[in-house]
């Protein structure tokens, strides 16, 4: 029997009723490589014990004069892979905390049990590093499925440890949790769960059973990029997937859209409008078409040299229902 034809998806930027345009950059987003203590199955950057990609002490010494230059930004927010394992985290931490930056490290919460890394959940509460932490599901079979044997214990321990600092319970210290569902392996799609709703599935279920607190719960969705993009692939599903997305377009999460107010910066130093972006190598341009570097933005002064967001397919996984975004849903 004849396959049917992948659904038509209409073009990010045509579903818009203006082009989608960056405001003042207040946010820095800085991935500092793809080295991890796991290997997530769900994971966009394919981060992994075995790469070795992480930035370089030229392009940290490019990046903490950035952050020192300009007042404008409001918030560095630190990834990876494991960000904390990878080179410049501790200098770029101290330097934005320095010049009265939110700091936000992105977790995955194993890294403290791992030799010569017991130290961060410390270091972070002295430094009043905000941790947003990787915790797809509440109950342990999905999270073992999705990150690997084991890694819904320590990251129980990991919790409990954080809580003993203050965080989920000191306001100076804020411990955020992110939601992620499993992959689909069938066309029976669905949109990630109402955030309000589960937060308080997550919070009853961590504080009855381990005593666990909190601050907010984050929903992603996982968009068709990376190890999510493989899979879906393989069964076939990428189009009916970003088909399911479009959809479910909701015009009033655009205006919330992280990437109008921040730049992603990679472990080379190129710029990009968000993470994604970064993953799929669509870069960040100047409305001539030259590519940004952080070298080329100290030189022009200026981290206000995009017009226009550089758009794709999986920007609908962004705005479908809720919207989803690195701070969970906009609407």
């Amino acid at each position: 029997m004849p396959q049917s034809p992948a659904p038509t998806i209409t073009p990010f930027k045509k579903k818009l009723n203006s082009p989608l345009t960056k405001t003042t950059i207040t946010v820095l987003q800085i991935n500092l490589g793809k080295r991890c203590n796991l290997a997530c199955n769900h994971c966009h950057v394919e981060a992994s014990p075995k790469r070795t990609e992480e930035l370089s002490p030229e392009i940290c010494n490019q990046l903490i004069q950035l952050i020192q230059k300009f007042p404008q930004i409001k918030t560095v927010d630190i990834t990876g892979g494991a960000p904390e394992m990878l080179f410049g985290f501790k200098p770029l931490v101290e330097a934005s905390r320095s010049g009265g930056k939110e700091v936000i490290v992105r977790s995955n919460l194993t890294i403290y049990f791992e030799q010569g890394f017991e130290d961060i959940p410390e270091y972070c509460a002295r430094h009043q590093v905000r941790i947003i932490a990787s915790l797809p599901c509440y109950l342990p079979d999905n999270v073992d499925r999705m990150r690997g044997s084991g890694v819904y214990e320590s990251s129980i321990r990991a919790l409990q440890r954080l809580n003993q600092l203050g965080y989920g319970i000191n306001p100076n210290l804020i411990l955020d949790l992110v939601y992620n569902p499993q992959i689909p392996t069938t066309d029976k799609f669905y949109l990630t769960p109402n955030q309000q709703k589960l937060e308080k599935e997550y919070k009853k279920f961590l504080q009855e059973h381990f005593n666990i607190k909190f601050n907010r719960l984050f929903t992603l969705k996982n968009l068709p990029i990376g190890r999510a993009k493989l899979q879906l692939e393989h069964k076939k599903l990428t189009q009916s997937y970003l088909h399911f997305l479009e959809e479910n377009f909701n015009p009033e999460t655009v205006e919330k859209l992280m990437c109008r107010h921040q730049l992603s910066i990679d472990y080379r130093g190129w710029v990009y409008d968000c993470d994604f972006n970064q993953m799929e190598n669509l870069p960040a341009t100047t409305n001539t078409g030259e590519r940004l570097t952080v070298a080329k933005l100290l030189a022009a002064g200026s981290l206000d040299l995009i017009k226009e967001v550089a758009t794709a397919p999986y920007c609908y996984g962004c705005t479908a229902g809720q919207g989803s975004s690195c701070g969970g849903a906009l609407v």
